[in-house]
Formats: structure tokens, C-alpha cells, sequence
């Protein structure tokens, strides 16, 4: 039994206005157009609680059948500057890693500068950080293109 810690970092800048990226977060239709990092993989449901104490969650299967689990809860959120969160991940229903995630908002320009921190312990050695990170950079582009596009 095993719980390794890491924490990561990733900057995302916007054409768009701090109002508008963080609107994509709180809004279950804006952010069903960004969240996902796997085209391939397909939703058993998604709920979104945009509020403290508020929960988001998604079962998503592989094509190979194996299911991701997603469950969060909203810690904090200031409007147009901090979200706060905690979320677990399950891979066929057993625990893998559990997260605080920190996403900022200032003004930069005539647009935006969000940074998300991820601190992160992973459980039995059952998933990778790397991966988490670039999984989460692909649904952080994602975000970057669906609000730039506009």
C-alpha cells in the first residue's frame, strides 16, 4: 500500500475575459464543451452543483469497458477569481488518487491568465501523474480553443 504526492502546475491564457473563462466553469453547457480529454470514451452521466459544498460527477467508460469514475466537491469559489476543489478519481469502482485543485483568474491584457494547481496523492501506484497532468492539459486546451473560437 502506497501514497505518492505531486503537485503540478499549468498556465492557460485567454483572448476572452476573466468573467467569461470562469463562466466556463460554472456553466454544465459550457463546460460539457471542454472538460473532456478522451473523444473515444463515453459518459454514463455527468452532474454539475456549481456551488460551495456543491458536487460534480461523471462515470466515463473506455471502449475496452474499463470505467473512470469522478466525484468533486467545491471548497471556495469567488467569483471571477478562485475556484477550490476536492475530487477523487475510481477506476471500476476502486480508489486510485484523491485531488485539491486551486484555479485562479487574472486579468492579463485585454484577456485572461488562469492557473490550475493540482496537488495530488496517488494510491497503490494505480495511476500516473504524468498522464494526469497531460490529460488535464488536453481539457485545458480544449478550454483555450472552445472560448478563443468566439
Amino acid at each position: 500500500m502506497s501514497a505518492a504526492h505531486t503537485t503540478f502546475v499549468i498556465e492557460r491564457r485567454f483572448k476572452a475575459a476573466r468573467a467569461r473563462v470562469f463562466n466556463a466553469w460554472a456553466d454544465p453547457k459550457l463546460k460539457n464543451a471542454w472538460r473532456s480529454c478522451h473523444e473515444d470514451w463515453r459518459s454514463q452521466g455527468y452532474t454539475l452543483d456549481f456551488r460551495v459544498g456543491g458536487e460534480e460527477r461523471e462515470d466515463v467508460v473506455e471502449p475496452s469497458g474499463t470505467v473512470h469514475g469522478f466525484a468533486a466537491r467545491y471548497r471556495d469559489i469567488v467569483a471571477d477569481e478562485r475556484i477550490v476543489y476536492t475530487y477523487d478519481m475510481r477506476l471500476d469502482g476502486r480508489l486510485i488518487s484523491v485531488s485539491l485543485v486551486t484555479v485562479t483568474f487574472e486579468d492579463s491584457g485585454a484577456g485572461t491568465k488562469m492557473l490550475f494547481t493540482e496537488q495530488l496523492v496517488i494510491l497503490n501506484g494505480l495511476c500516473d501523474a504524468a498522464e494526469r497532468e497531460e490529460g488535464t492539459g488536453v481539457g485545458l486546451d480544449r478550454l483555450v480553443a472552445v472560448l478563443d473560437a468566439n
